[in-house]
């Protein structure tokens, strides 16, 4: 298929997105017909609207840019970063600078949500339901029509929506707890269904795990790169890796990280030196690095990535910008995700990545003549685009969603979790921690110190490590609901964390955590909707 040998920008530039928007939507399949098709298309149903290589890829390139990759990837926003930020609110070391508006990020950091059920719904659970779900849809099409279409790479297509699949139900029932399973798509609007929700754990066994199984198994042996940016079987183990530590099977998240850290195809960023030339800048700046193992692609001709740039700023930019020589191509300057002062205890005094200019920043000297702001609060470097700010005004750097860094952290951690300590896992461990270390330590040298530590020690020290290594990232969330953990950052000592537990810790902005935190709401529109729908414990049904 000549289409595999293209990226997905060039792909998605040629496909008539119509196609899959509108097979999502369940009914009026009114462009989708091939030319020469003679049957009314108002008659149209799946399995006649199925029968071309471009029926099939159109869907599938579709499952790329909605569902659970925009709700992880999508900071295009002008007044608000994506989904899962303001799911990380809760948190409270994150922060809207413009939560008086966007509430919901005012209501997920101060604990708050179940007194706003309707609010909550409005700004952010009914377009991630609607989202996710119209993403299944497809995907179930595609998965159940592909074997009878005549095409080049069945195997792999099925895969990939069996992948996105999984993903997009593995984010509903992190966001939500138990959803509806709908494993078939909708072929008849006249059809009414009133699905009720199912056990997460059904969801896990039923759905996510043999998806993701199916993907290792048939998706390409190559990087994301070397894929033309499709999914490959390393996201797919990164992805069956993370499910299986949501659910405590530590031994199982075990193989597809070592598939991953085997296959050779995988390595950290390196540091040239320790300033513009480090790995958090290489990563900042450049893409399709070989840490990169799964990332939501930005082109600037056909999808640049919106605000990301000025999301590295905050309100008072723009009278800045305006006074500089060189000017600015943006107009909209909010810190959609501003790090408390309090976080950045989480690293010691001599850890690259706490450095101004690495992940954060508080001040910006024009590169052209010379004016220094001070914001005044901490803000996001890892987001900073001079070409884009400054010139062209379109952001083109990836999101990316697994990094090798993630691959070695969790591996280290799950080797302990189910083995124990041993040399193995304080390597993997090791590799990340030298790459921060400003004191010339090497990776055999902390692989010792590491070893040396008891079990319980040793996975928390994994911890820590996440949580500096993915603070702009949104993986921290995940990280307490997964391990019932909460990070008690001292507020006075560098590097010194304590984990709490989850339930009745206080969290970073002095609200205190209730069993009704995990979740968020039902989206009361699809209740009133769907009379076997029920709302989880604490938030509004009306």
């Amino acid at each position: 298929d000549p289409e595999m040998s293209r990226g997905l920008g060039d792909v998605y530039k040629r496909q008539i997105l119509t196609t899959a928007i509108l097979c999502a939507g369940l009914v009026g399949f009114t462009a989708c017909d091939s030319f020469l098709d003679e049957e009314p298309k108002s008659s149209l149903t799946l399995d006649t609207y199925y029968k071309t290589s471009a029926d099939i890829i159109g869907n599938v390139n579709y499952l790329y840019r909605d569902g659970a990759p925009d709700k992880m990837g999508n900071m295009t926003g002008a007044y608000r970063g994506s989904s899962l930020s303001v799911m990380n609110m809760v948190t409270g070391y994150f922060v809207n600078e413009y939560e008086g508006q966007e509430v919901d990020c005012s209501y997920a950091r101060q604990l708050t949500r179940q007194n706003f059920t309707q609010s909550c719904c409005n700004y952010l659970t009914n377009d991630t339901w609607k989202g996710c779900y119209k993403s299944i849809n497809v995907a179930n099409a595609v998965i159940k029509y592909v074997d009878g279409v005549e095409m080049d790479g069945q195997a792999q297509y099925k895969a990939e929506a069996r992948f996105f699949r999984a993903l997009n139900y593995f984010y509903l029932v992190k966001m939500f707890g138990d959803v509806p399973m709908i494993t078939e798509p909708t072929e008849d609007a006249t059809l009414v269904e009133y699905p009720a929700r199912t056990a997460a754990s059904e969801v896990y066994k039923t759905v996510i795990i043999p998806d993701l199984q199916f993907a290792v198994e048939n998706l390409p042996d190559a990087t994301f790169a070397g894929n033309s940016h499709r999914v490959t079987k390393y996201a797919a183990d990164m992805l069956l890796a993370d499910v299986y530590m949501r659910l405590g099977e530590y031994a199982n998240a075990v193989t597809p990280l070592k598939d991953v850290i085997n296959s050779g195809k995988f390595a950290l960023a390196t540091n040239d030196n320790l300033t513009e030339g480090s790995a958090f800048n290489k990563l900042r700046t450049t893409d399709d690095l070989p840490e990169v193992i799964y990332a939501r692609e930005y082109d600037a001709a056909i999808s640049p990535n919106g605000n990301i740039p000025v999301h590295a700023f905050n309100l008072i930019s723009p009278t800045f910008f305006a006074n500089s020589s060189t000017g600015n191509k943006y107009s909209l300057w909010v810190n959609v995700y501003g790090v408390s002062e309090r976080y950045l205890n989480v690293y010691g005094e001599k850890d690259l990545r706490a450095q101004m200019n690495q992940f954060f920043h508080r001040t910006y000297t024009h590169p052209v003549d010379g004016t220094t702001l001070d914001m005044k609060m901490l803000c996001n470097w890892y987001w900073y685009d001079e070409t884009a700010i400054l010139e062209t005004g379109k952001g083109t750097k990836d999101w990316n969603f697994y990094r090798y860094a993630e691959t070695l952290l969790s591996a280290a951690e799950a080797i302990a979790q189910s083995s124990g300590v041993n040399a193995e896992a304080a390597g993997y461990l090791a590799q990340v921690k030298a790459r921060a270390n400003m004191e010339g330590k090497d990776v055999s040298t902390i692989a010792s110190e590491l070893q040396r530590l008891g079990k319980q020690a040793f996975i928390e020290e994994c911890w820590k490590e996440r949580l500096r290594e993915f603070p702009l990232e949104m993986k921290i969330w995940d990280d307490c609901v997964r391990t019932g953990k909460f990070p008690q950052i001292s507020a006075t000592n560098k590097g010194e964390v304590q984990f709490v537990d989850l339930i009745g810790a206080t969290n970073g902005s002095g609200a205190k955590f209730k069993e009704t935190d995990l979740y968020w709401p039902i989206p009361v529109n699809e209740i009133q909707r769907n009379p076997n729908l029920t709302q989880n414990e604490g938030y509004s049904a009306k």
